[in-house]
């Protein structure tokens, strides 16, 4: 065997050992996926939609070079951001960002204020309980915080998130605000959607598991919603 002959194998391990690197960090730092599991968000992003995520965005800069060069910036209002749980911290939630450090967040009958003004969010947030509950301590804490909360003003060092799908959303309003270095990044774009079933995460065997993907490969034509492929959440 050839010096060339021989050095063909390791051409190939050292250029999958590269592409390897470059995935990790890319899905690190810059871009990772992300599926949506619930319903919380809806009409936004249903159940199935798989997500592009920007980490980079919310990076830190550490001087003004890389500020002006950078497509950098803080988290705003309004950001789709997904972000470490903080009641369960190995599991990544997805939420609207709805208050910064120092905002003052309450709810009357359904309706957000921040610090005092009544925010406008028809474009995406859905109500489909007609019912509003008042903040009564008779009342089970899903019942009373979820159309009548606050005030509250957010530390410093953290954000308050709800889902769009106002009425069945578990956010913010139970349990508590999220710390900063929680934050992932925001939701990109939707690169897939998938409506036939999407699995919610959990390990159920290797039986299961096969069970899933046999059912993705079978329903990827009629079930796939084609529509909302490279679709932009707002």
């Amino acid at each position: 065997m050839t010096a060339a002959q021989r050095s063909t194998p390791r051409e190939y391990l050292e250029a999958l050992l590269i592409a390897a690197l470059f995935l990790l960090f890319t899905n690190t730092f810059v871009i990772k996926t992300f599926f949506i599991p619930s319903g919380s968000m809806e009409e936004t992003l249903l159940v199935g939609d798989h997500l592009f995520v920007n980490r980079f965005i919310f990076g830190p800069a550490d001087n003004a070079l890389e500020k002006m060069l950078l497509p950098l910036r803080s988290p705003r209002r309004g950001d789709i951001v997904i972000f470490r749980s903080p009641e369960r911290p190995t599991v990544d939630l997805v939420k609207r960002l709805i208050g910064l450090p120092g905002d003052t967040i309450q709810l009357i009958n359904k309706q957000l204020y921040v610090n005092g003004q009544k925010v406008a969010e028809a474009p995406y947030v859905e109500h489909k309980d007609s019912r509003t509950f008042p903040n009564r301590p008779y009342l089970s804490e899903q019942m009373r915080l979820r159309d009548n909360f606050g005030p509250v003003t957010v530390p410093e060092g953290r954000y308050f998130c709800m889902g769009d799908n106002r009425d069945f959303s578990y956010d913010s309003r139970f349990w508590g605000t999220v710390p900063a270095d929680y934050l992932k990044g925001r939701a990109f774009v939707i690169y897939w959607s998938f409506g036939g079933g999407t699995s919610d995460g959990t390990w159920r065997g290797a039986g299961s598991k096969l069970k899933e993907i046999a059912n993705t490969v079978i329903g990827f034509p009629a079930k796939t919603r084609w529509s909302r492929t490279f679709h932009l959440p707002k």
